[in-house]
């Protein structure tokens, strides 16, 4: 079973009283672990197909089905279930809150989780914060931090939850090459532990990490391709 099905799958936005539209007849399957990179110019539809695949938005018409499950036939309080357990999201701008320590950071989507003890939650955020290598800042606030370290605060937010699906928007969007190729070495370590990882970005040395290549274009899918090889942890650092 397929952990991501689309079908089809079309978004129109009203702008002004004129129709845009963002997607047009989209499909595309995502594999269990698999490592799949999104890229176009600004414009062709990749932050709206994101939002569709992390149930922040819903396709105007196509089907789109999570683990055999079609998001059409369950409600936003079902699809936000869903997403707190089973997707995590890094975003180009970290989204952290600054003056908030690292720890409390990381630890923010256990507190609306309902399978975490709460008297667990200490451990599972320093274990995530020792996956990414930022164990040693917990103490620290987000605003103190360097660009890589917010981002890598971002990626242990987003698995304390031990999530499905990871959604990554640009995650090197912000930061310089060094920084960048310590992110996506991280990403490229995550996906060979198993993970399965989307990414966004218009960058062509990000995109090589991936398994799997797919271009959109004026919200069409123009092609899918693999790369000769895939990149290896720490191959693409500069």
């Amino acid at each position: 079973m397929s952990l991501i099905h689309v079908e089809h799958a079309s978004k129109k936005f009203i702008i002004g009283g004129n129709e845009a539209i963002a997607l047009k007849d989209v499909s595309l399957t995502v594999e269990t672990g698999e490592f799949i990179a999104i890229v176009g110019q600004s414009g062709s539809g990749k932050s709206t197909l994101l939002s569709i695949l992390g149930f922040l938005d819903r396709p105007t018409s196509g089907v789109y089905r999570f683990e055999d499950r079609s998001i059409q036939e369950l409600s936003d309080d079902e699809l936000a279930k869903i997403r707190n357990q089973s997707i995590g999201f890094v975003f180009q701008s970290f989204n952290l809150l600054p003056r908030t320590s690292v720890f409390e950071n990381i630890a923010r989507p256990l507190l609306y989780s309902r399978r975490v003890k709460p008297s667990l939650r200490k451990s599972i955020v320093e274990k995530s914060a020792e996956n990414v290598g930022i164990a040693h800042r917990l103490s620290h606030t987000a605003e103190e931090l360097s660009g890589g370290e917010k981002q890598r605060v971002a990626i242990a937010r987003a698995l304390v939850n031990n999530p499905k699906l990871i959604l990554a928007d640009e995650p090197t969007g912000n930061l310089d090459s060094k920084s960048g190729g310590i992110v996506m070495d991280l990403f490229a370590r995550l996906h060979s532990e198993g993970r399965t990882v989307i990414l966004i970005t218009h960058e062509t040395y990000t995109a090589q990490y991936a398994s799997k290549i797919i271009t959109l274009k004026d919200g069409l899918v123009e092609k899918e391709e693999r790369p000769v090889r895939e990149a290896l942890p720490g191959e693409f650092q500069k």
